[in-house]
């Protein structure tokens, strides 16, 4: 039998999310509390798992997940459309294993240098980040070079293949290479050949915390919660 809710629980505003915000969702929710909020759980998965999660039925009071993802749910009738707004924005990075040499990738030929001298390059096979690392290696020109070595998990913070050393260098948003101990950040992709993910947050349509939600909304949006976007690696959608 699955475990009883607890009044304390059935108070609590639940969110569903992917590994890429559950980090910055986490100081958030603390800070939000700090200031009087209503407590927050927070459920994270890839965010493949976690959109069929939902799409299977499961449920919550907001989800904060890609914004396509969001806006599919929408179309669903599982997040009421009035609710949708964006959450953050975030880029992809590089990562090594923490003390190992800092490679350059300050321009798109250091790049091209480091990923073809790398002994082996970490890359999820799903999610926005994974699914960008074979297309950006196409438009490097160094596909059929750099393919063989890659290092591939189905989801999850592939930072934790380099802080195994399974592979010396990871690429996925920085938000997510942050959320792992073990690594260190190199820095996001050149301008050039950089992608921007936004993520969207949205109330579920069978949320009976409905008021609680759109406080916690606000209080993502408001300018206090900024600086908090930024030490997790993302921009907060506000600016």
């Amino acid at each position: 039998m699955p475990p009883a809710v607890t009044v304390a629980d059935a108070a609590k505003i639940k969110v569903l999310t992917s590994n890429s915000t559950h980090q910055v969702l986490g100081a958030l929710a603390t800070a939000f509390e700090g200031s009087g909020g209503q407590k927050v759980s927070i459920g994270a998965d890839s965010a493949k798992a976690m959109l069929a999660r939902i799409k299977g039925g499961e449920t919550a009071d907001v989800a904060v997940l890609l914004a396509s993802d969001l806006d599919e749910l929408v179309k669903l009738g599982k997040i009421d459309a009035g609710s949708r707004r964006l959450f953050a924005r975030s880029r992809i990075g590089v990562a090594v294993r923490a003390g190992a040499p800092i490679p350059d990738i300050g321009s798109v030929e250091a790049l091209k240098r480091t990923l073809l001298n790398a002994r082996s390059v970490a890359h999820t096979a799903h999610g926005a980040s994974g699914m960008y690392v074979p297309i950006l290696l196409e438009r490097l020109g160094i596909s059929d070079e750099v393919k063989p070595k890659t290092v591939t998990r189905p989801g999850g913070l592939i930072g934790k293949v380099v802080a195994a050393g399974e592979a010396e260098i990871a690429v996925q948003q920085i938000s997510e290479l942050l959320a792992v101990p073990g690594i260190e950040l190199v820095g996001p992709l050149p301008d050039a050949v950089q992608m921007t993910i936004e993520s969207a947050a949205g109330i579920f349509a069978a949320s009976n915390q409905r008021p609680a939600a759109e406080t916690l909304l606000c209080f993502f949006a408001s300018p206090a919660s900024a600086a908090l976007f930024r030490a997790n690696g993302l921009d907060s959608a506000q600016g």
